[in-house]
């Protein structure tokens, strides 16, 4: 492969304009400089020349001074409903190629209700779920407690804590009118999914018909599917065995993580199968990590798909995966990197 000029976007934390009455996790979605120089190593691993820039209102005149062939994009976005849209909206307006999906596959991913509603209609199984948009919207007769709630437009556990999980109409007003203030979007409620929790990583793209994977790495269709992963958060009991956000930003290595878990092949075969289903669905690229959870009839749900997975290289579950099956670091970055050049024929 010829040597790259690839501009490495991110937002680090400690560059990230809050408002006062930020709540206290709202930098968990945001990148370290250890993330920063790791990806950086990697990607010069595979030859390149690698340029690091910030991704906010200065990348419009920065990236047009670099000139890069194309951009390794982890931004996060700094505001609005659609943040991780941002970075590749202005690329696609200067016509620069870059990684990982589109503007609206970011949205989508984003804005968890409606990726659910994408999966709903596709077929695909996601838990009964409801948007509240003030919180005094009646309860949908449908749904049946327990019931889970979280902000519609986070990642990272945002926003999900103790009271998360809710029995009654009590509970369901109290924490869904907290989300919708301290989060300034609509609150999200679905069914609780009591079983138990999976992450699905993979790296590639549909294949047109008649065309070739890119190595024998991929499978016929052009994705390569990584072990499923089990998340046993019984390590840290004070989570109330729930993802949240303090526990994946203060204490990424404190639950278990099991991969490839402890499954018979039918389930794992679901699991890859519903993974690659929920990436096609809402048009991603490159790369994404899908979380599922089994329901009280054994059966998995889809919960959320992120299309801008973590990828620092000691915790991030994406790494996780991938070296559980024996793939490095940089052979996972200079592969997702690889997928992108050849969807904009630079490969």
């Amino acid at each position: 492969m010829r040597r790259l000029r690839v501009a490495l976007l991110f937002n680090l934390k400690h560059n990230v304009p809050l408002p006062p009455d930020a709540p206290p996790d709202a930098l968990a979605e945001y990148d370290t400089e250890e993330t920063v120089e790791a990806l950086k190593k990697a990607l010069e691993a595979g030859g390149h020349e690698v340029i690091p820039l910030e991704g906010d209102v200065t990348l419009l005149d920065t990236i047009r001074q670099v000139k890069p062939d194309i951009c390794f994009n982890i931004c996060e976005g700094h505001r609005g409903d659609a943040r991780e849209s941002q970075v590749p909206a202005l690329l696609e307006m200067l016509g620069i190629p870059y990684t990982g999906s589109k503007i609206l596959a970011h949205a989508l991913s984003l804005d968890k209700a409606m990726a659910k509603r994408v999966w709903r209609d596709c077929g695909l199984p996601t838990a009964p779920f409801q948007v509240f948009v003030r919180g005094d919207e009646p309860l949908d007769p449908s749904l049946r407690f327990p019931l889970f709630a979280k902000p519609s437009r986070e990642g990272s556990g945002m926003g999900i804590n103790e009271r998360s999980i809710l029995h009654d109409e009590k509970e369901l007003r109290e924490q869904v009118r907290w989300l919708i203030k301290t989060y300034r979007q609509p609150a999200l409620v679905e069914e609780f999914l009591p079983g138990r929790e999976f992450t699905v990583g993979l790296i590639g793209n549909t294949l047109q018909p008649g065309v070739k994977p890119p190595s024998d790495f991929y499978d016929e269709r052009g994705f390569h599917v990584f072990p499923p992963m089990e998340v046993d958060l019984s390590p840290v009991a004070e989570s109330g065995g729930l993802y949240t956000s303090q526990v994946k930003t203060e204490k990424p290595l404190a639950p278990r993580y099991l991969c490839p878990a402890p499954i018979d092949e039918e389930l794992e075969r679901e699991l890859k199968r519903l993974a690659v289903a929920a990436f096609e669905a809402i048009g991603a690229l490159d790369v994404a990590r899908v979380d599922l959870r089994l329901g009280s009839d054994g059966k998995p749900y889809l919960m959320e798909i992120n299309t801008l997975p973590g990828l620092n290289p000691h915790y991030s579950d994406m790494v996780l995966v991938a070296r559980a099956e024996g793939v490095s670091y940089e052979r996972l970055i200079n592969e997702i990197l690889n997928l992108a050049l050849i969807r904009y024929g630079l490969a």
